[in-house]
C-alpha cells in the first residue's frame, strides 16, 4: 500500500471529499454517501431512506430512467446503490478514463431528482414486492424479527425496507422533502479510489455540487437499549431458523478488534469453534456463522443456524455447551493468533481491491472523522493478545443479555426450551 496517497477537502457547503490514489489500477470506484438510514426515520415514514434510494434512479431533470441505466452499463462500468440503517450510498465503478461520467451521474442523482407520480405509485408497488418476497426469505427475516426484539421501538428496531402500510401511505410530497433536507453539506461524504487525481476531482465535484445547500449535521440520533428476549414464530418452512446474539461493540469501541477476533473464533469461518462442533463433527447443519454488527453507537455479535426441526435442541445445547467451555476455560493463545492470522490476511487482500478501499474511506470519515491507513488496523489488531480476548468475553460480552428468535415449523413446541437456553 506504499503507492497509495490519501486526500480529502471539505467544500465550503460541508460535504466532504475523501481519495486515496492507487496509480497502478486501470479503474475508479466512486460513492456518494447521504448520512441517513433507518434509524433516522419515523414511524409515519419507516423504509423512506430505501424508497428514496430507487426512486432516484426512475428519473432526473436530465436523465430517463434508461438514459441513468445506459450510462455507465455502456462503458463496461457499473453503477448501483444500497440502504443500510445508517446511511445511503451511491456507487460506481469504470475505468480510469471515465470518472467523470461517473461523477456526473451520481451527482446528478443525489441532486436533480424528478419524480413522478405514476413513477413513485409503480415503484411503491416494486417496494411492496420487495418486502413480500423478504418475508418468503426465511432467513433474512429472522433477522428483521431479531433487531425488532432486541431494538423494540428504537428506529434501529424496524426493518430497512419498511412496512407494507407505511410503504403504501407514503406520499410523494414526504420523499421529495426528506431529499431536499437530508442530501446537503455536512450530510454528504464523497469517496473515491483509484487511478484518480485529487484535485481534478475536487474540480468536478466543485462544478457539479458546489452549489448544494449548505447544512450541519443534527445528531438526534439517541443509543439504543437492548432488550433482553427469547422469542419463537411459528412458520411453514423446510429449516428451522436459529439466531442467538447479545450486545457487544460499537464501532468506537476500545474493544472492538477483540469483538472481531472473537466473532472469527466463534464462527467466522470453517476452522471456527461452532463450524466444526456442529457441522463438521455432527452434521446437523448446513450453515451456521456468526456475524459481527457494528454501528457509530452500538452492535451486537450474533450466531446463525438453519437445522431441520428435529434438530433444532441439539444444535442449539451444542452452541450453549462451546460458550460455556469458552467461558470456562477462555481461549488459547494459539486459537488468537490463528484468528489474527485470518483477519490481517483478509484485510490485506481486501486492500487490492479499490471498491473495497472507497467503501473504507467513507465509512471512516462517518465514523472517526480521519483516515485510517490498512497499516494501522493491522497494528491495531496485532496489539491483540489471548489476555485481552479473554478479558473481553469474561468481562464485556454480556452473555446473561442474550436474545434470540426461532423461526419455523414445530418451534412453539420449543418455546420453554428455549426460554432457559444459556450462552
Amino acid at each position: 500500500m506504499t503507492d497509495t496517497k490519501f486526500k480529502k477537502t471539505e467544500l465550503s457547503n460541508g460535504i466532504r471529499v475523501v481519495s486515496e490514489l492507487h496509480p497502478g489500477s486501470r479503474a475508479v470506484s466512486m460513492g456518494i454517501w447521504v448520512l441517513t438510514g433507518t434509524r433516522d426515520e419515523t414511524p409515519e415514514v419507516a423504509g423512506i431512506s430505501h424508497l428514496l434510494e430507487h426512486l432516484v434512479f426512475k428519473g432526473t431533470k436530465n436523465r430517463s430512467a434508461y438514459q441513468i441505466a445506459k450510462s455507465l452499463e455502456a462503458l463496461g462500468g457499473e453503477l448501483n446503490a444500497y440502504t443500510t440503517r445508517e446511511y445511503t450510498c451511491y456507487h460506481a465503478l469504470v475505468l480510469k478514463d471515465h470518472w467523470e461520467k461517473a461523477l456526473d451521474v451520481l451527482a446528478d442523482l443525489v441532486s436533480n431528482m424528478k419524480l413522478v407520480q405514476k413513477e413513485f405509485d409503480l415503484e411503491k408497488g416494486v417496494i411492496l414486492q420487495e418486502i413480500a418476497m423478504s418475508e418468503d426469505s426465511h432467513e433474512d427475516m429472522v433477522y428483521d424479527v431479531f433487531y425488532e426484539q432486541v431494538y423494540g421501538k428504537h428506529p434501529l428496531g424496524r426493518p430497512i425496507l419498511g412496512t407494507p402500510v407505511s410503504v403504501a401511505r407514503m406520499k410523494q410530497t414526504q420523499v421529495m422533502d426528506y431529499y431536499r433536507r437530508n442530501y446537503t453539506g455536512k450530510n454528504i461524504i464523497i469517496s473515491a479510489s483509484g487511478c484518480i487525481n485529487h484535485d481534478e476531482l475536487m474540480a468536478g465535484i466543485q462544478k457539479r455540487l458546489g452549489v448544494k445547500k449548505k447544512s450541519e449535521l443534527k445528531n438526534t440520533r439517541r443509543v439504543p437499549r437492548w432488550l433482553t428476549r427469547r422469542h419463537v414464530v411459528e412458520k411453514q418452512a423446510e429449516q428451522v431458523h436459529m439466531l442467538l446474539g447479545f450486545p457487544t461493540a460499537s464501532f468506537q469501541d476500545k474493544h472492538r478488534f477483540e469483538a472481531v477476533v472473537t466473532n472469527t473464533l466463534l464462527g467466522g469461518g470453517m476452522t471456527s469453534k461452532l463450524y466444526q462442533s456442529v457441522r463438521e463433527k455432527r452434521g446437523l447443519v448446513y450453515s451456521i456463522h456468526s456475524s459481527l454488527n457494528t454501528n457509530i453507537d452500538s452492535g451486537m455479535l450474533t450466531i446463525y443456524a438453519g437445522t431441520e426441526a428435529k434438530n433444532a435442541r441439539k444444535v442449539g445445547d451444542l452452541i450453549s455447551k462451546e460458550f460455556a467451555k469458552i467461558r470456562k476455560q477462555g481461549v488459547t493463545k494459539a486459537d488468537v493468533e490463528m484468528c489474527k492470522t485470518q483477519i490481517i490476511g483478509s484485510i490485506l487482500l481486501g486492500s487490492d481491491d479499490i471498491e473495497n478501499r472507497m467503501t473504507s474511506l467513507a465509512v471512516n470519515e462517518m465514523v472517526f472523522g480521519k483516515y485510517r491507513a490498512v497499516e494501522s488496523v493491522i497494528e491495531e489488531i496485532k496489539a491483540v493478545t489471548v489476555d485481552s480476548v479473554n478479558h473481553y468475553i469474561r468481562h464485556e460480552l454480556d452473555l446473561d443479555k442474550a436474545s434470540g428468535v426461532l423461526l419455523g415449523p414445530e418451534v412453539k413446541s420449543l418455546e420453554s426450551w428455549w426460554s432457559d437456553l444459556k450462552l
